[in-house]
C-alpha cells in the first residue's frame, strides 16, 4: 500500500537535517568572520527561501525533482555524475559533522559537571593526587570523536538491518525541538530585554574581522578590505553551511499527500520560518548574551548551551534547561546522521539504476535485502572523515560547505537550462520573471544562480581545506562513477546480445496476451528468487500446456521517481533477471513444457500481479511461500472466505480465548505470578502438547480429531497489520485493509 504523509510530517523529516546546523553553524561562522557573523547567517537564511524555491519549481516539474535528475535532464550525464559526486561530499559529512556536534554538546555539559562538583569539595583527592593536581577534564573533540563513530555504527547497523525513518519519529523530535526553541526564543527575549545587550556590529566591510585559516589561499592578500563587497561575499560564504539539507526537501516530495505542489510549499514555509528563527534569530541572541570573552573561547562549537547557561534566572533552572538543550540536540543531530546514511544510500542507488554503478553495489543482503555494500561504503566514508577531523567541528565545517554550495549551484544551472529546453508541465516557477515577446526571462532564477555561483567560486579561494578535499572528493567519485558506467555499458552491450540470443527481448508499453503468446485463461506464476522456484515445478507438474499456458513474471521494482522517463534495458533485465528466467526455462525444459517470461517494472508488487493477471485474462495466480499473503475471497451474498498462505497467527474460538484468560485469572490469584502472561500459558500449554505427541501420537491424534468436529471458527472481516491506523468508516461498512503479496524481484 502506497502511504502519503501531510505537510507537516514532510517538514519535520527536512528539519531533522537542516534544523541541525543551528546547534554549530553560528559558532563555525563567528570564528572565521568574527562578531558579525549573526548578521549573515540571518541573511544565509533569508536567501535559504530563494534557494528551496528552486527546489519547489524542480519538484513540481519531477516526482523526485532532486540534484540529479534535473541536471542529468538539463545538462547530460557527465554533469548529472559531477553534482550526485559534490552532493555525496555534502552527505558524507553531514554525518560527521553532526555526530561530532551532538558530541561536542554532550561533552561540554560533562566538563562542566566536573568543575562544579569540583567547586563544591565533591571531587576525592585521591582523584586530586592521581590527576597530579590538575582538575577532572575530558578531551572535548576526542570525546566528541569517540561518541560520533558509536552513534554512526547504531545507524549503520539499523540501516543494514532496513528499519526505516518513519516520520512519526522525525515529527517528535520536531515537536520537542520546537518545545525547546519556544522556551529558547522567549526566555532569550526576556534576557536581552532585562540586560540591556546590544546588537552585534553591522554587517560591514570594516566590522569583518576574518581569521587567518578563513582567507584560505589570499591569507597573503589585503582582497577583503580593499575590495569591501568582496569581502562580505567572503563572510556569506563562510555561513553557507547554515542551510545545509534543502536536498531532502525533493526526496521527500514523492511523498507528500495531494495536492502534492500545495503541501509542498506549504512545507517549504513550515522549514523557512523554523530555520529562520532557530538558526538566524538563535544565533543573533547567542552573540547578544554569551559574554565575548567566553563564546568562542568556551561555547564556540556549543553555543547554545551557552545561551542557556548565560540566561537570567536561577542557576539550577539554567543547568536543567541546559540538560534539556543537550538531550534536543543529541535527538536532532543523531538523526541527522541516518538522514545522511538514508540519503547518500537513496542517491547511489538511484544512480545505479541507471547503469552508472555496477550491480556490484547493489548486490542485497542475504538476511535482510537492503543494499548493504552501499550502506558499508557511505558509513565508512564518515568513520575515516571523524578520525581524521579528531573532533574539530571547525575543520569538518570549512569542508562541509563545498558540497552544499556546489550541489546548489549546479542545481540552479540546470533549472535555469531547463526554463528554455523542457516542454513538460511545471507547477511553478521562481519570481520574478518577465516577458519580452514571447521569450520568458527568468530575472528571480538566474539572480539565485548567480548568488550562489559567486559564493562557490569566492569558497574556492577562501576555503583551503574544503577546496582540496571537495576537488580530491569529488573527482575520486566522478572517476569512480565514470569507469563504472564504462564498464556497465560494456557488459549489458554483451549481455544484450547473450540475451537476444537466449530470450527474445520485446519491450512493450502496456502488457497483452500477444506479446507473451498466451492464450485466455493461462497461469501466472510470480518468482523472485531462483534459489526457490518450487512452487514454478509445481506449477509445471500440474499444468497441461497443451491447453493452458504459463506465463513466468517476474516484478522488477523501480523505487520512486526512477520511472520518471522510460527505463533503459539493462534497468529492467539485469543479470539477476538473466539468472533467475535461465533457471525458469531449465526447469520448464525438464518437463518438456512451454513457458512464456515476463518482466514488468513496478512500484508495488501486488498491484503489479493484479494488473498483469487482469491484462493476461488470467485463470490462476501461483506464487511462492509467503509469511504475510492472505487472500480473501468476497462473495455476492458478502460472505468472506480467507485463505492464508504460510505462517500465520491461528484464528481462535471465542470460548478457547475464554478458557485462556479463565486460567490466567486463576493464576494471579496465587503470590509471585506478576510477570506470567496469557502467552505463558499458551506456549506452555503447545510444549506439553508437543511432548505428549511424541510419547503417544494416536492418543493426541484421536482427542485433535474429535475437536476438529466443531465449527470452524469465523475468519475476521479483513487483515490488519499491526501498526496500521484504525480504518476510515464508510457507508457500506469499515474500509478493508488489502493484504500484500510476496515480494518479488531482487530486493
Amino acid at each position: 500500500m502506497l502511504t502519503f504523509i501531510s505537510f507537516w510530517r514532510a517538514a519535520a523529516i527536512v528539519l531533522n537535517d537542516l534544523g541541525s546546523s543551528a546547534f554549530y553553524a553560528g559558532g563555525i561562522a563567528e570564528q572565521a568572520v568574527g562578531k558579525a557573523a549573526p548578521w549573515f547567517i540571518l541573511g544565509v537564511m533569508l536567501f535559504a527561501f530563494a534557494v528551496r524555491s528552486v527546489y519547489v519549481e524542480s519538484c513540481s516539474m519531477f516526482t523526485r525533482g532532486g540534484v540529479y535528475r534535473v541536471v542529468k535532464e538539463a545538462l547530460g550525464g557527465n554533469f548529472a555524475k559531477l553534482s550526485v559526486s559534490a552532493l555525496m561530499f555534502d552527505y558524507i559529512l553531514t554525518g560527521p559533522i553532526s555526530g561530532v556536534s551532538a558530541g561536542q554538546y554532550i561533552a561540554g555539559l560533562i566538563n562542566e559537571m566536573f568543575a562544579a562538583l569540583d567547586a563544591h569539595g565533591w571531587i576525592p583527592g585521591a582523584l586530586h593526587t592521581l590527576l597530579r593536581g590538575h582538575p577532572l577534564h575530558i578531551n572535548e573533540n576526542y570525546a566528541a570523536a569517540f561518541l560520533a563513530v558509536m552513534v554512526t555504527g547504531y545507524y549503520w547497523r539499523q540501516n543494514i538491518k532496513g528499519i526505516e525513518d518513519s516520520s512519526d519519529k522525525a515529527l517528535r523530535v520536531m515537536q520537542i525541538t520546537t518545545v525547546m526553541v519556544v522556551i529558547l526564543m522567549l526566555w532569550a527575549f526576556y534576557t536581552v530585554l532585562t540586560t540591556g545587550a546590544h546588537l552585534p556590529p553591522l554587517p560591514i566591510p570594516r566590522n569583518l574581522h576574518f581569521s587567518r585559516d578563513a582567507l584560505g589561499f589570499l591569507k597573503n592578500t589585503d582582497l577583503a578590505t580593499t575590495f569591501g563587497w568582496f569581502g562580505i561575499l567572503m563572510a556569506f560564504g563562510h555561513s553557507v553551511l547554515a542551510m545545509s539539507g534543502e536536498e531532502s526537501l525533493a526526496q521527500v516530495n514523492r511523498e507528500i499527500a495531494s495536492p502534492k505542489l500545495r503541501n509542498l510549499k506549504r512545507a517549504a514555509l513550515v522549514i523557512a520560518i523554523f530555520s529562520f528563527v532557530f538558526t538566524g534569530i538563535g544565533s543573533l541572541l547567542a552573540v547578544m548574551i554569551i559574554p565575548d570573552s567566553v563564546r568562542v573561547s568556551v561555547y564556540r562549537d556549543n553555543l547554545i548551551s551557552g545561551m542557556a547557561m548565560y540566561m537570567v534566572g536561577p542557576h539550577v533552572l539554567r543547568v536543567v534547561f541546559r540538560v534539556f538543550v543537550v538531550v534536543v540536540g543529541f535527538l536532532i543531530l543523531s538523526g541527522a546522521i541516518n538522514t545522511s546514511i538514508i540519503g547518500s544510500n537513496g542517491v547511489l542507488n538511484r544512480v545505479s539504476e541507471d547503469g552508472v554503478l555496477t550491480d556490484w553495489f547493489r548486490r542485497p543482503h542475504k538476511k535482510f535485502g537492503t543494499s548493504y555494500r552501499v550502506v558499508n561504503l557511505v558509513v565508512c566514508l564518515q568513520l575515516l572523515t571523524i578520525i581524521a577531523s579528531r573532533g574539530d567541528v571547525i575543520l569538518l565545517g570549512d569542508a562541509y560547505a563545498f558540497g552544499v554550495i556546489w550541489s546548489f549551484t549546479l542545481n540552479s544551472l540546470a533549472m535555469l537550462v531547463l526554463r528554455f529546453k523542457y516542454k513538460g508541465e511545471r507547477g511553478w516557477r521562481v519570481p520574478p520573471n518577465f516577458r519580452i515577446g514571447k521569450v520568458e526571462l527568468p530575472v528571480g532564477l538566474f539572480s539565485v544562480h548567480l548568488v550562489l555561483l559567486s559564493t562557490a567560486v569566492v569558497n574556492l579561494f577562501t576555503k583551503n581545506i574544503a577546496t582540496v578535499a571537495g576537488i580530491v572528493f569529488t573527482g575520486a567519485f566522478f572517476f569512480i562513477f565514470a569507469v563504472s558506467e564504462r564498464v556497465n555499458k560494456r557488459k549489458f552491450a554483451h549481455a544484450e546480445q547473450q540475451m537476444q540470443e537466449h530470450f527474445q527481448l520485446l519491450q512493450q508499453e502496456t502488457i497483452g496476451r500477444e506479446a507473451v503468446q498466451a492464450r485466455p485463461g493461462s497461469v501466472l506464476v510470480t518468482v523472485r528468487d531462483y534459489n526457490t522456484l518450487n512452487h514454478l515445478r509445481w506449477a509445471l507438474d500440474v499444468t497441461d500446456t497443451h491447453d493452458q499456458d504459463i506465463v513466468v513474471m517476474e516484478a522488477r521494482l523501480t523505487g520512486y521517481g526512477g520511472a520518471e522517463f522510460d527505463l533503459a534495458m539493462e534497468q529492467i533485465f539485469s543479470d539477476y533477471e538473466q539468472t533467475l528466467f535461465t533457471k525458469a526455462v531449465s526447469l520448464a525444459e525438464n518437463c518438456g513444457k512451454r513457458i512464456s517470461l515476463l518482466v514488468v517494472p513496478a512500484r508495488e508488487v501486488f498491484t503489479a500481479i493484479v494488473q498483469t493477471a487482469n491484462s493476461l485474462e488470467c485463470s490462476a495466480v501461483v506464487s511462492g511461500l509467503s509469511s504475510k499473503l492472505t487472500y480473501q475471497v468476497v462473495g455476492n451474498d458478502n460472505t468472506v472466505e480467507t485463505y492464508r498462505i504460510g505462517p500465520h497467527t491461528p484464528t481462535m474460538k471465542s470460548e478457547d480465548v475464554h478458557l485462556v484468560h479463565k486460567i490466567w485469572l486463576d493464576i494471579k490469584r496465587l503470590q509471585g505470578t506478576e510477570e506470567i502472561h496469557h502467552s505463558d500459558i499458551v506456549t506452555l500449554a503447545l510444549t506439553r502438547l508437543a511432548r505428549d505427541y511424541n510419547l503417544d501420537k494416536d492418543d493426541v491424534l484421536k482427542n485433535l480429531k474429535k475437536g476438529a468436529r466443531g465449527p470452524m471458527p469465523k475468519p475476521s472481516p479483513f487483515v490488519r497489520e499491526p501498526d496500521t491506523e484504525d480504518t476510515q468508516k464508510r457507508e457500506d461498512g469499515p474500509r478493508r485493509e488489502q493484504p500484500m503479496p510476496p515480494v518479488t524481484g531482487p530486493k
